[in-house]
């Protein structure tokens, strides 16, 4: 119980911008900090090396942590979406929502992707065309029809729950989902990813489905190509046949990310 509460503090103090763990390994990094500063100064006394010291800028946590992050949610489902744009090679590729220095940088490696969210973005970057649009109002006519292939991962969840500045809309996912729909042409790829397990609101960061919800949800527009989910431990199942036991536990998941592979019939 002792351990719970100070569980909850840690995440209390994030909420108010405070990182207790990156506070604590700064502090541990001071030592070996000043150590090897001394050490190199010592060595400039005796070689010159070319670079002089001007500023000094101590980065004392990177000792610590991992040379990057290769799990979880957004660094499983942006690969493997970005690798399916890539061999289905669409006419026109259209995001809504997700990740600009993830899957959409991905994809623009590659190929041009129009990029559509309620929040501005300014960016010079080649490949990336942004139009700003709130998917839970009223479509853009430019939108309707307008693409062959469309992702949305990790964004559907946040509609309506004013994270983003968006209006309160219970039933927001619902709303941009239909709107999703009107932007796919018959026959064109829906890529789709949302927290999944036992269904409920964290408010105000997001929604989480229930495997069973989710599956309701396209039936009918949709065929189900494929399905992959990361557990919560991070890690990712790729094309997971869906049996009942599969839907009624959520693959076993609490928070995972399911991806559907979708291909709109009508």
């Amino acid at each position: 119980m002792q351990y719970k509460h100070i569980q909850n503090l840690v995440a209390g103090l994030a909420l108010l911008g405070f990182d207790v763990r990156k506070t604590a390994d700064s502090i541990r990094g001071i030592v070996p900090f000043l150590r090897d500063y001394r050490k190199l100064r010592q060595q400039t006394r005796q070689v010159d090396g070319g670079f002089p010291f001007v500023n000094i800028y101590p980065c004392l946590t990177d000792r610590y942590a991992q040379s990057g992050v290769a799990i979880g949610h957004y660094f499983h489902q942006d690969l493997l979406v970005a690798r399916k744009v890539f061999h289905n090679a669409p006419e026109r590729h259209v995001d809504v929502g997700s990740r600009i220095d993830g899957f959409v940088a991905h994809v623009a490696a590659f190929r041009e992707i129009d990029v559509v969210d309620i929040r501005n973005l300014i960016s010079s970057a080649k490949n990336i065309k942004f139009l700003r649009s709130d998917l839970m109002g009223e479509l853009p006519g430019s939108l309707i029809g307008c693409c062959d292939s469309l992702s949305c991962l990790h964004a559907l969840e946040h509609f309506g729950l004013g994270r983003y500045g968006d209006p309160i809309k219970i039933d927001g996912h619902l709303m941009g989902f239909r709107n999703l729909s009107r932007m796919v042409k018959t026959g064109g790829k829906l890529y789709l990813s949302v927290p999944i397990g036992p269904q409920r609101i964290e408010f105000n960061a997001h929604r989480v489905f229930s495997l069973g919800y989710l599956l309701d949800m396209v039936h009918g527009n949709y065929r189900l190509d494929s399905f992959s989910f990361v557990d919560d431990e991070g890690e990712i199942h790729e094309n997971i046949p869906l049996g009942q036991e599969q839907i009624a536990n959520n693959c076993g998941c609490v928070y995972g990310c399911g991806i559907l592979e979708l291909t709109k019939l009508s």
